[in-house]
């Protein structure tokens, strides 16, 4: 009953508002044994099939990816979350995303292949489906039978869904849908079996979802395979759509339901995005300081010399932090469905709500990772100098294939405006107590005298975090309270409260991970884990320092009284007692990965 109380308080965005232990997070240290047995089954598929075969990718062999992802589905990489009943290994959440880590490092081809199949492809039906539904296309699915395919996006309609123009007419004898229309950059069109097609019935407000499978003279062509700038072996075509006879019994959930199911398949996307740029920022840091330990300049390895060292701390510190906030959201998603299922709710339902409660946090997570590996693969282009900038070398495929990672499941900048959007509209349904926060916290800063903190392992940076959290409320409050509603209309606003609210939640996820590995194997055994926290906190404190600001200034354009007053505030409770030594930091982590000659967090 008390695990079942725990699980019910762990909600999305609840991590602004209250403080959370150490104890009480989910760490890439506590994978289980069978956990830790799928990531080398999974490592050694990538090792053997996938990294030796790296040109085939980059010289568009699609029917290669195509074969791995059949080896896939025998291994049973591709029935991770599908229900036993349905043909799939009905593994949780958090195995889920580590399967979804891990196949997706060698290259970014395979992992759109493996993204767009088990997750907007397979979830759909698994999380709207009939019963009749999963049982004739889930399995097929789960055992790389078949492919699916996800057809949402159109010319006129991009970032804003619900635009579609595709049309589902129902035949004179009420038998069928006919479905009229173009989709564009649809991932794994070219050898799909099944096609998730959203589109709308007479005039209604939103779209319908319908599962269409591939079946000749039924009006399906494809367009040619794209052109990209990366992710050369994924394929990426037109379908065009041309009175084709979807019976009624493949309407996907409700009618005019398909903008929701196409949302929170988006979410679930969202979250394994970020977790899939995982494995390929660790395998580009590792391949960097390989490199950089053998490349002799000057009679030194380049590994010597400080700028090299800055780039290397500046690379693992990310994707550190970011392994944190991934496996830290996946866990929490996990435990929330699981709540759902003690509740009396089907699998089916407790997945789907599991997920929306932390639509927030997955936004957060695609934001923040998608630019870390972009990040990272251009830094690891620097260190390797010309060679990196030669398609003979890894670094320039990792550039290009991380590109897409950004525009991928709604676009970066969607998905900052999107997160402060459903943390202001949980705080007005009351899912979330924000409103009371808001007032709590400009009381506390503009009043208390709040004493520093920097005692213990982390002490000035818990305190931090702490001040990040209540200014991130103060100012959010700040700006609804003089925008109301139109505060959707401010972009710029909402971004710089976005960039605010991953460093939060990124920062703090690192920080707990830390002090929770402190606890249980000693300090001395973290030490390059401190300094990576250490390191973040204070890159983070300095942007967030520049979008407090940003933010204030153009809040308080007609009043200059109030904005020094906020300003001064911002100053007060953002500043360090101690400021860290970055440069030493950062010589510190890159020391340990030389040493170890790989990324080995």
């Amino acid at each position: 009953m008390m695990e079942n109380i725990i699980q019910n308080e762990i909600n999305g965005g609840i991590f602004l508002i209250t403080e959370t232990k150490p104890e009480d997070i989910f760490t890439p240290e506590d994978f289980s044994e069978e956990q830790l047995m799928i990531k080398e089954a999974v490592t050694e598929f990538i090792d053997r099939e996938v990294w030796p075969n790296k040109e085939r990718f980059e010289q568009k062999d699609y029917a290669l990816t195509e074969t791995l992802m059949k080896k896939a589905g025998k291994l049973g990489f591709l029935g991770i979350p599908v229900p036993e009943n349905y043909g799939g290994m009905e593994m949780g959440f958090v195995s889920t995303m580590l399967v979804c880590d891990y196949i997706s490092g060698a290259t970014g081809s395979l992992s759109t292949a493996f993204g767009a199949h088990t997750g907007i492809g397979i979830l759909p039906i698994l999380l709207y489906g009939t019963e009749t539904q999963k049982q004739e296309y889930l399995p097929k699915l789960a055992s790389g039978e078949w492919f699916a395919s996800y057809c949402l996006t159109e010319p006129g309609a991009g970032s804003d869904a619900n635009s579609g123009k595709t049309k589902a007419v129902l035949s004179e004898d009420r038998t069928h849908y006919e479905i009229t229309g173009q989709k564009m950059w649809i991932s794994n069109a070219g050898f799909a079996s099944l096609f998730i097609v959203f589109a709308r019935i007479e005039d209604d407000k939103n779209i319908t979802g319908f599962i269409v499978p591939l079946e000749e003279n039924n009006g399906i062509e494809l367009g040619e395979e794209e052109n990209k700038l990366g992710i050369h072996a994924s394929s990426t075509r037109q379908v065009f759509f041309n009175k084709t006879k979807v019976p009624l019994k493949n309407m996907l959930g409700k009618r005019d339901g398909g903008f929701k199911i196409a949302m929170n398949a988006l979410n679930v996307g969202r979250i394994k995005l970020g977790v899939a740029c995982l494995e390929a920022q660790r395998r580009v840091i590792s391949g960097s300081v390989k490199y950089a330990s053998e490349r002799v300049q000057f009679k030194k390895p380049i590994a010597s010399f400080g700028a090299i060292k800055e780039k290397l701390g500046q690379m693992a510190t990310s994707c550190y932090v970011g392994e944190s906030a991934c496996y830290r959201a996946a866990s929490n998603v996990e435990k929330r469905i699981q709540y759902y299922r003690n509740e009396g709710m089907s699998h089916q339902e407790a997945e789907l709500k599991g997920v929306e409660d932390f639509a927030i946090e997955c936004s957060l997570i695609k934001v923040g990772v998608s630019e870390d590996i972009q990040n990272c693969a251009d830094d690891g282009i620097q260190i390797f100098g010309g060679m990196g900038f030669s398609a003979d070398a890894p670094m320039e495929s990792a550039w290009r294939d991380a590109r897409i990672g950004r525009i991928y499941e709604g676009t970066n900048e969607i998905n900052r405006m999107l997160s402060v959007g459903l943390l202001l509209k949980k705080g007005m349904k009351g899912e979330l107590d924000l409103m009371p926060a808001v007032m709590q916290a400009a009381v506390r800063l503009g009043v208390e005298k709040v004493e520093k903190i920097t005692e213990g392992p982390l002490g000035q940076e818990r305190y931090l975090i702490q001040n990040f959290k209540q200014l991130f409320l103060m100012i959010t409050g700040n700006a609804a309270q003089k925008y109301g509603a139109k505060l959707e209309q401010q972009q710029q606003v909402l971004q710089s409260l976005a960039d605010i609210l991953i460093e939060i939640f990124f920062s703090e996820s690192a920080l707990l991970r830390t002090l929770k590995n402190c606890k249980r194997n000693g300090i001395d055994s973290q030490k390059s884990q401190i300094a990576m926290v250490k390191n973040y906190v204070f890159e983070a404190q300095s942007l967030i320092n520049k979008r407090l600001k940003e933010v204030i200034i153009h809040l308080t354009e007609e009043n200059k009284d109030e904005r020094n007053q906020l300003l001064q505030i911002v100053h007060k409770h953002i500043e360090y007692v101690n400021y860290p030594n970055s440069i030493s930091l950062k010589n510190k982590i890159a020391d340990h990965l030389i040493t170890e000659n790989c990324y080995c967090f």
